[in-house]
C-alpha cells in the first residue's frame, strides 16, 4: 500500500482524522506518522501535558497500522500495553510502529512516540487478531 492509500483510510476515520495523523513512511515492517498537536490533548493546564489516553491511542494506531502493508486493513486489538516514559508537552509527535511477529492468528507489534527533539515519550506493544483467510468455495 502506498502512503497515500493509508492516509486516505486515516482521513476517512473521524477520530484518526481528529488526531491529525500524517503518514511519513510505511513498509512491511514499519510505519512512521506525525501527529499534529491539539490544545484538546492537554490533561493538566498547570503542566500542559498531553493526556495519557491520547498517547495510548497513538500507540494502538501505529502498532495496528504497521500491519496495513501486509494485510491491507486495520485489525482488532486484543491486548495493549503502554509504558509512559516522560510527559508529552505541547508540540507535534512522531509515532513509529514496528512489526515484531506476523502470525496466522495473532500478530505482535510495537510502537514508540517521540517528541520533535527525538526524546522517547511512550512505548507499547499490542497483540492483534489477524483476519481469517478467505476460502474459495468450489461448486460441483
Amino acid at each position: 500500500m502506498s502512503i497515500e492509500q493509508v492516509q486516505e483510510v486515516i482521513d476517512r476515520g473521524p477520530y484518526l482524522s481528529w488526531l491529525g495523523l500524517k503518514v511519513l513512511s510505511i513498509d512491511k515492517e514499519t510505519i512512521q506518522v506525525r501527529a499534529t498537536w491539539r490544545e484538546e490533548w492537554v490533561a493538566n493546564l498547570k503542566f500542559m501535558q498531553t493526556q495519557g489516553g491520547i498517547l495510548a491511542a497513538l500507540i494502538d494506531f501505529a502498532a495496528d497500522f504497521v500491519l496495513f502493508e501486509t494485510i491491507g486493513k486495520p485489525v482488532p486489538t486484543i491486548d495493549l500495553r503502554i509504558d509512559y516514559h516522560r510527559m508529552a508537552k505541547p508540540g507535534d509527535l512522531i509515532v513509529k510502529g514496528k512489526a515484531i511477529k506476523l502470525g496466522k492468528q495473532f500478530s505482535v507489534c510495537e510502537a514508540y512516540i517521540y517528541d520533535l527533539d527525538d526524546k522517547l515519550i511512550a512505548s507499547g506493544r499490542g497483540t492483534f487478531l489477524m483476519p481469517v483467510p478467505e476460502v474459495n468455495a468450489k461448486s460441483s
